[in-house]
């Protein structure tokens, strides 16, 4: 998909050159053809399309009007079809570009020509021109031998004009009512994005022999607008669908609006637990707005990144699934961390800052001990991320992607967190550092009771704080676990005979009298520390990491040692 976002301006560029040259030959042909104008100009017409596309391109359309005194001219139910048999044998000759197209238009209107300019100082000025009711079908075929030639300049187009026209200016464009397929075929493959019912507004479009060079424009027009009502993508060789209600762009106020933005699996969970290889978590995220504001638009046309000052992902839900009857940590997950992650996009992105607010995070996880799920909540996440880059021009100025997040921990304690990520190691080096403020223990039966078979009878968490340091390989660092009144109860195996359910007395007896420390500081006013150094499983990801080094810090402060979860393990 990255490469289909990629190929698009390159794409634009071919399909405003072809429009460009339709309008051009109407255009300057209308003058002359007064009398038995229309059969003239639409032989004309249809034998410049092909002349100049060396015989790729054929024109039909079913009238034409054009009014002299006006400058109007309308095209009604105009066609613009390439011939595969012509492509092929361009491809054979290594002349063939990597698109070509179909375009089926109801209506093409031109108003507000001034002929006496372009008959007179050769430069053409429209004031509208609107194309309605359109279908475009763009094919795109990557080859080769196009790999090494540089893209398009920005003077290409006027270099198509120029023996024409010392210039061409148009105060508005729109495209109106356009159903896009964009079909794109690589190794065999055939990857296909739809999109209805679009709207785009050119303004201020000029091509002459300096449009190319001035910076306030994009390409050759000053402002964008784009509408698409409704999108839906199923993203190839993935279980995944992406959609969203409505994109609005609009390059003069420097934003872009993205509303209900949903990813969800279009296979069933137990289809994706089944098949999984790579024991990855099932994702749904199911977003209100997405806002970028302050886009650099130069950045999108000229280098393909995509980049702007801020981004605002408001309210939503963001739930993580595994399922642990068929997912085994038996996959490698060294490499894969989320800063990991951003600098393996094949597309250039640097944000300044990303604002999240009012979003719900959770992960869920079946057991395959006891087949019951733990669920583990954030509730009302909100906090920034601050460059946010996988540039390495942009991370040679600062390597670090910074996060500052809070939420409320399963709905009850108040956790603020800091990560530090950077970007340019090669070991994955990261910190992250947080406090979580007063709640009781109970909240966390929802995922303790249904994993590990426990549950906390009673506790009071005043305070933990932790400091940490991790690559692929390690963590290490120090944790802070102030409570009270802790009483834990070693439960029965679900299913077990009718005597032997609910807790286990003698265990959880001596769990609490004699393996863990009720409060800390302790009965006898010491204080424990947890002192983490954990090597990391290789196999288990970059969260579970985090996670397994705060329990090794949170076993030590209650007391549980190694040794004596050993000793708990041989009285089971």
């Amino acid at each position: 998909m990255m490469n289909n976002i990629r190929s698009i301006p390159r794409t634009w560029m071919w399909v405003g050159g072809i429009l460009l040259l339709v309008l051009i030959v109407a255009l300057s042909l209308g003058a002359y053809y007064v009398r038995n104008w229309k059969p003239k100009i639409k032989a004309k017409l249809e034998g410049v399309v092909q002349q100049r596309s060396k015989g790729l391109y054929t024109l039909t359309y079913d009238d034409m009007e054009l009014h002299i005194l006006t400058g109007t001219v309308r095209l009604k139910n105009a066609e613009l079809v390439s011939d595969s048999t012509v492509y092929r044998e361009q491809i054979a000759s290594k002349t063939a570009s990597d698109s070509r197209f179909h375009v089926k238009l109801e209506s093409l209107e031109v108003k507000g020509v001034n002929l006496w300019s372009v008959l007179i100082r050769k430069k053409l000025f429209i004031k509208h021109v609107t194309l309605s009711g359109a279908d475009l079908l763009v094919l795109n075929e990557s080859h080769a031998y196009n790999d090494a030639v540089k893209r398009d300049s920005a003077t290409s187009l006027y270099d198509r004009i120029k023996d024409t026209f010392k210039s061409i200016q148009v105060d508005k464009l729109s495209l109106d009512r356009f159903n896009i397929v964009y079909s794109k075929t690589e190794s065999g493959n055939t990857n296909v994005i739809k999109v209805d019912s679009t709207q785009f507004r050119f303004y201020d479009i000029l091509v002459d022999e300096n449009a190319a060079q001035d910076s306030a424009r994009l390409y050759y027009f000053k402002a964008l607008q784009i509408d698409i009502p409704k999108f839906e993508y199923e993203i190839p060789t993935s279980p995944y669908r992406i959609s969203f209600d409505r994109l609005m762009m609009d390059s003069r106020e420097d934003q872009l609006l993205l509303t209900k933005i949903d990813l969800s699996p279009k296979i069933s969970k137990v289809d994706y637990f089944r098949n999984d290889k790579e024991n990855k978590a099932l994702i749904f995220l199911n977003f209100d707005t997405i806002r970028m504001e302050k886009i650099r638009f130069r950045d999108m046309f000229d280098r393909q990144r995509i980049s702007s000052i801020y981004v605002h992902v408001d309210g939503g839900i963001a739930s993580f699934h595994k399922d642990k009857r068929f997912q085994k940590d038996n996959v490698n997950k060294i490499g894969e961390a989320p800063h990991q992650k951003i600098m393996a996009v094949n597309l250039p992105l640097y944000f300044d800052t990303v604002f999240v607010e009012n979003v719900d995070v959770s992960y869920h996880e079946l057991s395959g001990k006891y087949h019951r799920e733990g669920v583990i909540t954030f509730q009302q996440a909100h906090g920034h991320i601050t460059n946010v880059a996988n540039d390495t021009s942009q991370l040679e100025k600062d390597k670090f992607m910074r996060a500052d997040l809070q939420a409320n921990l399963m709905g009850s304690g108040r956790l603020h967190a800091v990560f530090g990520f950077d970007m340019l190691s090669k070991n994955g080096r990261h910190s992250y550092a947080g406090t979580l403020g007063s709640m009781e223990v109970s909240a966390f039966n929802r995922i303790i009771t249904p994993l590990l078979n426990l549950q906390f009878a009673s506790g009071n968490v005043r305070r933990i704080r932790f400091d940490m340091q991790g690559n692929d390989y390690r963590n290490w660092g120090k944790l802070y676990f102030d409570y009270e009144q802790l009483k834990v109860n070693l439960l029965y195996p679900p299913g077990a005979e009718s005597n032997k359910r609910g807790k286990r007395g003698i265990l959880t007896f001596l769990i609490n009298q004699l393996l863990i420390n009720d409060s800390n500081p302790d009965a006898n006013e010491v204080y424990h520390i947890g002192e983490i150094d954990y090597e990391r499983v290789p196999e288990y990801s970059h969260f579970k990491t985090i996670w397994k080094s705060l329990q090794e810090g949170l076993q030590q402060t209650v007391g549980l040692s190694e040794s004596s979860k050993r000793k708990l393990q041989e009285r089971e």
